[in-house]
């Protein structure tokens, strides 16, 4: 319990106070996103991307037990509230994939916003606790269910999940006493796109107030057999509302969950969910690097939630989403899923 309670206290301090930027509460990092810069994908990254890890999925969630410590819950994302509601598909969507729930029929849905870490009390009002994630598992009438995962950071930290259990181990061994430069400052020195993931994200005045992103590639097929490479993303249909650092400094611990509980409770809470279309040249395999600035974005269709879940422990224990959960008419892209779905059962059977 002591050295459970010291990686949390290390882990904080390291998420809010590392590299030195003393005004700069905003200072997070990762559990699925990255950059919103426009950068044309070369085939230097590709290559990159699609060599073979050398890591495992259950390295990679001791990685994260190292960064955050171990809690028997979420490895990642551990604080979190699920809402119910429902996914109305846009007449368009079917023009991009024959996905079962991107057709016409409405199709009920359970989503989960979360704080990023492992640490399951962590306050909203850390840095640390940025990106808010985004999850939704859609349920079909047959029963079938299909998942999205997304952030509110447009990209991920790494290129690789290599490089990413390396910047989870850099955490770990970075504690306040530790000498500098220490290993988080050597890590992000190297690694330009890391260090801004973890410098500029915004602070949300709710989850109902931020876009959300979806930072793997997926290949779209419709019923003709022509497809397109897309990324996921989730637009607060009443705009983004954000905090100041002053405003976020003063929030509460559970301002974010107070919030969207009393928001749910008045009305309904609209996102509209885009496809973000990629044309060639654009890197698909990394999701380090956005997609360029001025892609095509097809409404695929409006997310409305509508009721807060139960919330017990045993029904945020019971509930995963997987980005590998997808229909015919979906394939994944990015050689970093196949990875994660292999990751995710670990860290769901830890938390029974």
């Amino acid at each position: 319990m002591i050295i459970r309670m010291k990686l949390c206290r290390i882990s904080l301090h390291l998420l809010q106070s590392s590299i030195n930027f003393q005004d700069m509460n905003n200072f997070i990092f990762p559990r699925l996103s990255l950059m919103s810069i426009a950068i044309a994908s070369g085939s230097l990254h590709i290559q990159a991307q699609t060599q073979s890890q050398n890591s495992t999925p259950a390295q990679l969630v001791d990685a994260l037990h190292t960064a955050f410590g171990t809690h028997q819950a979420r490895a990642v994302h551990a604080k979190g509230i699920i809402l119910e509601g429902e996914f109305t598909p846009d007449a368009n969507a079917a023009s991009l994939t024959k996905a079962m729930h991107l057709q016409k029929t409405k199709t009920k849905i359970v989503v989960r916003f979360s704080d990023f870490t492992g640490i399951p009390d962590i306050p909203d009002n850390v840095g640390g606790a940025n990106p808010r994630g985004f999850a939704i598992k859609f349920i079909m009438p047959d029963g079938q269910t299909t998942d999205i995962v997304g952030h509110s950071f447009n990209g991920f930290p790494t290129e690789n999940t290599d490089q990413f259990r390396e910047l989870l181990l850099a955490i770990g061994a970075s504690g306040p006493d530790a000498p500098k430069p220490n290993a988080i400052d050597s890590f992000l020195s190297t690694h330009p796109i890391a260090k801004t993931f973890l410098t500029t994200q915004k602070l949300p005045a709710s989850y109902a107030t931020i876009t959300y992103f979806g930072v793997n590639s997926f290949k779209f097929t419709n019923k003709n057999g022509k497809s397109h490479f897309i990324r996921y993303q989730f637009v607060p249909e009443d705009g983004e509302r954000l905090l100041t650092p002053d405003q976020f400094n003063q929030a509460g611990p559970q301002y974010l969950q107070t919030e969207i509980k009393e928001r749910v409770a008045s009305k309904s809470i609209r996102f509209k969910m885009y496809a973000e279309i990629a044309q060639d040249g654009d890197n698909i395999e990394n999701p380090s690097i956005a997609y360029p600035a001025g892609r095509e974005k097809l409404l695929l269709g409006y997310i409305d939630i509508k009721t807060l879940a139960a919330n017990t422990v045993d029904e945020d224990k019971a509930l995963s989403f997987s980005p590998n959960n997808i229909p015919d008419g979906i394939e994944t892209a990015d050689p970093m899923l196949n990875f994660r779905s292999k990751a995710y059962p670990i860290s769901v059977k830890e938390r029974q």
